[in-house]
């Protein structure tokens, strides 16, 4: 009986040290497919030449604010950018779902006000939501008050928008986002 006890222990052994030498294999053919995979690296450096033309500006005190442009709870990362290709600075929205970057400016006029670079804002913050904004320019140019304006043109901000002034002088405006499209509120 205790030769069968021997020969019961070695079995065991054996059986256990052949179950632990096929998981080690297992390991190593998961580990090979994972070092097997490839990446084209010239993809990567053709994207990283593409977004080396936009740098962020540091000419700005402030080149970078974070609100919630499109209402969906997610902070959206707005910078102030130059265009290393042409020298014009625009603004650089990145949507806090990360699937989406637009660009405002860098050479291209900005939602048709005649102007396509911001060099000139010197104030660069958050137009908070829930406030009221209104055009306080007329058609003439002439600065309007609060009064002068009809309700029905005076605009509540249903998310946060983007104020950019002039910082001693008159000029500059609200960039809001409504229905996926970019708007513009003069504000002297």
């Amino acid at each position: 009986m205790p030769q069968n006890r021997n020969l019961f222990f070695i079995f065991i052994l054996i059986s256990f040290f052949s179950c632990k030498e096929k998981k080690k294999n297992n390991i190593l053919e998961k580990s090979n497919k994972i070092t097997s995979t490839k990446i084209d690296s010239t993809k990567i450096n053709q994207n990283l030449n593409k977004t080396d033309t936009i740098q962020i500006s540091k000419e700005h005190k402030v080149n970078t604010i974070k609100c919630d442009l499109d209402g969906d709870n997610l902070d959206e990362i707005i910078q102030i950018v130059r265009n290393t290709k042409n020298g014009k600075s625009g603004l650089r929205i990145i949507f806090g779902n990360k699937k989406k970057i637009d660009h405002l400016g860098l050479g291209k006029d900005v939602l048709n006000q005649g102007f396509d670079e911001i060099d000139w804002a010197g104030i660069f913050e958050i137009a908070p939501k829930n406030e009221i904004y209104y055009n306080n320019v007329s058609d003439e140019g002439e600065i309007i008050t609060e009064d002068e304006v009809k309700d029905e043109d005076k605009i509540k901000l249903k998310n946060d928008g983007i104020f950019i002034h002039a910082e001693e002088s008159c000029g500059g405006g609200v960039i809001y986002l409504e229905n996926g499209k970019y708007n513009w509120i003069q504000q002297e």
